[in-house]
């Protein structure tokens, strides 16, 4: 089975998704299931796990309807106020749907260099296990200090990081992204999403041979046991297409044994998030 561990959907307007820019055009308009079970349907993937794109409540509930109206979205990302101090009866509420397998926070976007550090967001993030919930940490690569320190704090919980910490694979910069992904891999509760890294290049001149030595890195770092596809749908449309993508990581991984290569498409993101 072949599960898409990142993809998003969202009823588009310009205030609420100002992150989107004129160089993204393409994307600048409603992504529904309909769209995304369209785009599937010539590919193996039989689930998704939908990510959260906008930080409210609101947000996750309406995630978790679209999930209990489409048979194949098998779980969502959702997003909560960590910081608040009644997120264990948030968290609580929440659980009740069994659809719901983890939360984000958008830390790419907090002006605070130590917000991932802050006691607050952590009192929250330590609320977590109980509820059998999975983080997803969301971060640049300039990030990856303190990410480090943050998942040091919860050796317990189980995280997963998206898009490879989006290095920065447009100047072809390497290096430094290379020693903190490894010294992150060293945690083994945390796993990392092949996803996201068309959109960390140029949209239009970027090439395999640019981005393969970012994947050698992950599969070193991580091990065929804690690495998860994921498209990025519909991001990743601005550079490539979903079948590309996905043609992309199958060929990459195709020099692995046939349950690493499982393990990578599927088997993870099902262990992982308990779908």
């Amino acid at each position: 089975m072949i599960i898409d561990s990142h993809q998003h959907f969202w009823n588009f307007n310009q205030k609420e998704f100002d992150w989107i820019n004129d160089e993204m055009g393409l994307i600048k308009r409603s992504f529904l299931p309909k769209d995304l079970k369209n785009t599937i349907s010539d590919t193996n993937v039989e689930g998704v796990i939908s990510v959260q794109a906008r930080q409210s409540l609101q947000e996750t509930q309406w995630l978790l309807q679209l999930a209990s109206e489409n048979e194949f979205i098998k779980g969502i990302i959702g997003w909560i106020p960590l910081s608040q101090n009644n997120v264990s009866e948030l968290l609580s509420d929440l659980n009740k749907n069994p659809l719901l397998k983890g939360v984000r926070h958008v830390i790419q976007g907090e002006p605070d260099p130590r917000f991932i550090l802050g006691k607050n967001f952590n009192n929250g993030i330590s609320q977590l296990k109980k509820f059998g919930l999975v983080y997803d940490i969301l971060i640049l690569s300039h990030q990856l200090t303190n990410a480090i320190q943050f998942v040091d704090q919860h050796p317990d919980q189980l995280f997963v990081l998206d898009h490879i910490a989006k290095p920065e694979i447009k100047i072809n910069e390497i290096q430094i992204w290379e020693g903190k992904i490894k010294e992150l891999a060293q945690r083994e509760n945390v796993s990392c999403k092949l996803s996201g890294m068309v959109t960390e290049a140029d949209f239009t001149n970027w090439t395999e041979d640019q981005l393969k030595p970012y994947f050698d890195v992950v599969l070193e770092a991580f091990g065929p046991g804690r690495i998860l596809f994921g498209s990025d749908w519909p991001v990743c449309l601005v550079a490539t297409s979903y079948k590309a993508w996905m043609d992309l990581v199958k060929k990459w991984i195709s020099e692995l044994s046939i349950n690493e290569q499982e393990q990578i498409l599927g088997k993870n993101a099902i262990s992982i998030y308990n779908l």
